[in-house]
This record gives C-alpha cells, structure tokens and sequence, in this order.
C-alpha cells in the first residue's frame, strides 16, 4: 500500500506532538502540586495512536483507556483544552472534571476514556452497534493493553461483535506490563492475537513501533469492517519506556530492556525513511520540531493562565 505523502506527514507531526506533550507533563509533575492526580504516559509507544487515527475518518469513533494522550491528540483533540483538563481547569475538554484519567472529547468522536481496566469494549461495541443499526460508514476503534485482555469484558464483547459482524477495530497496545505484571507472568498465550480465533475473526501482529505498519493494518481492519465483515483484533507490539504512573521506581524493568526499546524509538524510524526517501527535508523537520515545541509551549501557558471551576459547577452538566 502506497502511503500520501501528507499522511506520512500528519503520522510524523503526531508523533513528535505526542512525545513533547507528555515530556512537559513529565517534568510538570515532578513540581509538587503542579497537577493534581496520577499520571499515565504512552511514551515510547506513539507509533500505535499516530498510525491508527491516520487510518480513521472524523466520524469513526474510538474508546480509549487511561493511556490515552497520543490517542486523543491524534484524533484531533485541542491541545490547549486537553492540557486545561489535565490541570484540572475550566478550559479543559471536560471543564476541569476529568483531570487526564477520565478524558472525553467527543467533539471528535472520542467519547470516552475509561481506567476500569476491561471497562472499553462493551461500550466499543455498543457504539459499533450504533453505527451498524444506522447505517453509517463508520467504525469504532477499541484501544486496550495487553491485560485488559485477560477481563472477561473483553472476550464477552469480541464475541458479541463477531457474533453480529460489527465494524468495530480491537487495538492491544501489548507493552509487555500490566501494571507491574510482564505479560509471560499474566497470560501464556506468546501473543495475544492469536486469542481471535476463539471468536472467528481475523487476529494480527504487527511491529507497533513502525508507524507505516501499523496504519497501514489499520487501513486494512477499517476496511474489513466497512465491508460488512466484522471485527479485527489487532496486537501491536510495543514498549512504554516510564513505569504505569509517574509515581512507578519501575525497579521491576530491567534497565538493559529499556534502553533496547528505546533504541527502537518509532520517532528516528519514521523521521528517518521520510528523510531517506525524500518526504522531508531537514529544514522542513527542523521547522516541523520547532511548531510541536511552541504549540505545547502555549497549550501550558494556556492551561496555567485558565482558572479553576467554581465550587457550584460541579451540578452542572449531571443528568438523570
């Protein structure tokens, strides 16, 4: 599969937004009081959210989790608002309510973060039937990690949505921990794909650290699903470099493991077959690194300078 230039492009652009993003929230975090809650990074593992959301249209949906950033941002998520929230503004996404664990941004079709481990492929596929049942050309996106696979929530929704054939994509971001648990010591399946053929449904492997790959699989379940054909699960094999929160020694990962995966950055990957071929030039990156530096740069501005919620709105936007 040919891949636009422009989509190569907006891939890479993700990437680098990701990674800057979530540095300044490591280093915001370590000032106390800064920002209130636990933190939960990608870092290390941008290639999945970057390459799927390159595959997908405004109006497909995803149901992310509590690792979510790279997700959201890629889906076209605000910056400035995403940062609000995670300060916990009135500014934010979700008016200073959510903090960065339970974000929403449905103004583009991601409805829902959940940290119930499990919790997101029930309502994956509740969307999917929704989107079925009218009609659309449309697919929701499911992202878990590799121990949401063990939840009984998980293997009763991809059963359901094969049962009745739903345009709905399962995306494990395997990452070889859940929480503290390497995935040896939690499942013996060697992959977690393999688990499809319980349910009749396509089950692929892909490098999650090559952000080509993993859009272009994505293409491919997209597609698949459009076609009336059902779900896809798809494992992609990755490595988060910091530990489940920025609260985490991580004394349970070996060292020599985390340097080896971060010599597979996807970063230096992606920047360097653009380079290599031609999509970009060294200008063009610099200047590319320079916009991602001073759009997270304001999106804290935005976010310090914002004011907190009142006590009173915390009744507004509750329904019964």
């Amino acid at each position: 599969m040919e891949i636009p230039l422009a989509k190569k492009m907006e891939m890479l652009r993700f990437l680098l937004l990701a990674r800057r993003f979530e540095e300044s929230l490591t280093e915001l975090c370590k000032i106390e009081g800064k920002i209130p809650g636990m933190m939960i990074l990608c870092t290390g593992q941008e290639a999945v959210g970057a390459g799927v959301c390159a595959a997908l249209q405004p109006t497909d949906a995803i149901i992310t989790n509590h690792r979510s950033h790279s997700h959201l941002l890629a889906k076209g998520a605000d910056p400035n608002a995403l940062m609000a929230e995670i300060f916990c503004k009135r500014t934010g996404c979700n008016k200073g309510k959510s903090g960065t664990l339970h974000l929403a941004v449905p103004e583009v079709n991601a409805p829902c973060t959940t940290t119930v481990v499990g919790g997101g492929p029930p309502i994956a596929v509740g969307r999917a039937f929704a989107q079925q049942y009218r009609k659309e050309q449309s697919v929701t996106v499911c992202f878990v990690g590799d121990g949401a696979t063990n939840e009984g929530s998980f293997h009763e929704a991809v059963n359901l949505a094969s049962v009745w054939h739903l345009p709905v994509i399962f995306v494990c971001e395997n990452n070889m921990y859940a929480g503290a648990q390497r995935h040896e010591e939690h499942t013996k399946a060697e992959n977690i794909a393999d688990r499809a053929a319980g349910y009749a449904i396509p089950g692929v492997v892909v490098d999650g650290n090559d952000t080509l790959a993993v859009y272009r699989s994505a293409m491919e379940a997209r597609a698949r699903a459009l076609a009336g054909e059902g779900p896809t699960l798809i494992e992609y094999k990755t490595y988060r470099w910091r530990g489940h929160g920025e609260a985490d020694p991580q004394i349970y990962q070996p060292k020599e493991e985390i340097a080896a995966w971060q010599a597979r950055c996807p970063i230096p990957k992606l920047r360097g077959d653009m380079l290599a071929d031609g999509s970009i030039s060294t200008e063009a990156l610099k200047a590319l690194e320079a916009q991602i530096d001073a759009l997270v740069q304001e999106a804290i501005r935005f976010a310090e300078e914002s004011p907190y919620p009142e006590p009173h709105e915390a009744l507004e936007d509750v329904f019964a």
